[in-house]
């Protein structure tokens, strides 16, 4: 099997592998928060998206990595990065909050499908060698990333109060601050 293939079948992989987690686990959990809480979560995750600065460090990438992929990879991620982080910052003044969230999940969506329009124009799936030590970034990261941002943007357009989606407003003063009833005898 060529590395184009290995790399394509491990991108695949790493969207099913992820979906069927997120379905199980990570989605039904979200979908219990207050919209609020699931977005902060969803933040902090892409918090860490600075780590895509690695593409444009010499000795971390192969030295024929495209310079076309790399460099919009690692600064579309560092702004990402940046825009959750300052929506975390945000958290406790709502109306900058939100719209943070919305920045880094458009910037960040954006981001991605641009790097992918990258990567294939480049010829990067017949040079995945040259991705070296963040090889682990586009096969294992990004699908969590992307997934992630399309969660983002659905419970951003969804009502919070329909379909499971808790808002802080329709649960009660005592689950809005993560003490459950049952174990206070409720």
């Amino acid at each position: 099997m060529s590395p184009a293939h290995i790399f394509t079948l491990q991108l695949v992989l790493g969207y099913v592998a992820w979906l069927l987690c997120f379905r199980a686990y990570l989605w039904p959990r979200l979908r219990s928060m207050p919209r609020a809480d699931a977005h902060r979560a969803i933040a902090t995750l892409h918090s860490f998206r600075f780590f895509g600065l690695a593409f444009v460090v010499p000795g971390v990438v192969g030295p024929q990595l495209p310079g076309s992929f790399a460099a919009f990879a690692a600064y579309g991620d560092l702004a990402t990065g940046a825009l959750a982080l300052l929506a975390l910052l945000a958290w406790r003044m709502r109306p900058l909050f939100w719209s943070a969230v919305a920045a880094f999940n458009i910037v960040g969506a954006a981001d991605l499908l641009t790097d992918y329009f990258h990567a294939i124009r480049a010829g990067l799936p017949e040079r995945a060698g040259e991705l070296g030590a963040t090889y682990a970034i586009p096969v294992i990261y990004v699908p969590l990333l992307m997934i992630t941002h399309v969660a983002a943007f659905y419970m951003l357009v969804r009502s919070g109060t329909t379909r499971g989606i808790a808002s802080d407003a329709t649960r009660s003063p005592v689950a809005r601050h993560g003490v459950d009833a049952a174990r206070i005898g409720g």
